[in-house]
């Protein structure tokens, strides 16, 4: 483990659980069938649904994928301390993370190299 202490503002690398890539692919999934059914109901000659909700569009998401992620809150000042973070994922949506530590492996968070 780094000896770094992370910090609110800091980008970490970020290694995605199995839970996090179902999370996000069902979040996903949803999204195209949304998209699916106001296709046809504007085809079949409705109003086209307004909801301003997000919907979330993006390559499939897989556990073990490393993404970015933002330090949004620490809780501590050790190199041990957990953070909460946005990933930044690839596509138009984040995730949201909550006490994640730092070290090798899913779910968890690195500090990546400086070149």
């Amino acid at each position: 483990m780094s000896t770094t202490v992370p910090t609110i503002g800091r980008l970490v690398h970020y290694t995605l659980s199995e839970a996090d890539a179902e999370q996000i692919n069902r979040r996903r999934d949803d999204a195209e069938r949304w998209r699916l059914a106001q296709r046809k109901r504007t085809l079949d000659g409705e109003a086209a649904e307004v909801t301003g909700s997000q919907k979330h569009i993006g390559n499939r998401a897989e556990a073990g994928q490393v993404y970015p992620m933002l330090i949004v809150r620490t809780w501590g000042s050790t190199p041990e301390s957990v953070v909460n973070g946005q990933v930044f994922l690839d596509g138009n949506d984040s995730l949201w993370v909550t006490s994640v530590g730092q070290g090798e492996g899913e779910r968890r968070f690195v500090f990546p190299a400086r070149g």
